[in-house]
């Protein structure tokens, strides 16, 4: 995931850093679903994922042409994202703006008029899980969200953040742990 293979494909990059803008919307066209993703699991609202990915595809294309190794790509970006969404999350006002998922499970059971015990726990489980995560650093969910949502390796999420893999190890595990912390506050007992 981290390394790209096809020559076809660091051909893209090659004249992409030369500031061929249809060779950089070929490159980053397939990779936005993805990017959107992780920035909306690591600040929480697509309002400010948005935000994150606008200046992330603005970071690129200024620093693309500074880029060594041309199949190191999607590693080099999602780490421009992450600390993009860093950013973003370091400015983000304390006013939030609170989404509203139309496919939620209470907004389906609202819809129909059935409100099912297992929905109303799960929305409930679901709100405690995201109030915990709005607890954690950046840091803590970025990792979170690349290893267990974006399913990567220990040793891709190193490459991805430029650390060793000890320190993904270990802030992987302190960071379950401070999920695990916030949770039992939001949970009432």
């Amino acid at each position: 995931m981290d390394v790209l293979e096809d020559p076809e494909s660091t051909a893209i990059v090659a004249r992409a850093r030369h500031q061929d803008r249809a060779a950089f919307t070929a490159l980053v066209s397939p990779r936005l679903k993805r990017w959107l993703r992780i920035a909306s699991a690591i600040l929480g609202n697509e309002t400010d994922a948005l935000d994150a990915l606008q200046g992330t595809l603005v970071a690129i294309w200024s620093t693309l042409p500074g880029l060594r190794d041309a199949s190191r790509f999607d590693g080099w970006s999602t780490r421009i994202l992450v600390n993009e969404s860093r950013r973003v999350l370091r400015r983000r006002v304390r006013t939030r703006v609170h989404e509203i998922s139309l496919n939620s499970s209470l907004g389906s059971a609202q819809a129909t008029g059935h409100s099912e015990p297992d929905d109303v726990a799960n929305v409930d489980n679901r709100a405690a899980l995201e109030g915990a995560f709005e607890r954690l650093d950046v840091d803590a969910r970025a990792l979170l969200v690349l290893h267990h949502i974006e399913d990567l390796s220990v040793v891709a999420i190193a490459e991805t953040l430029g650390i060793p893999e000890g320190t993904v190890k270990s802030r992987l595990f302190t960071a379950r742990g401070a999920l695990a912390r916030a949770l039992a506050e939001e949970i009432p007992s």
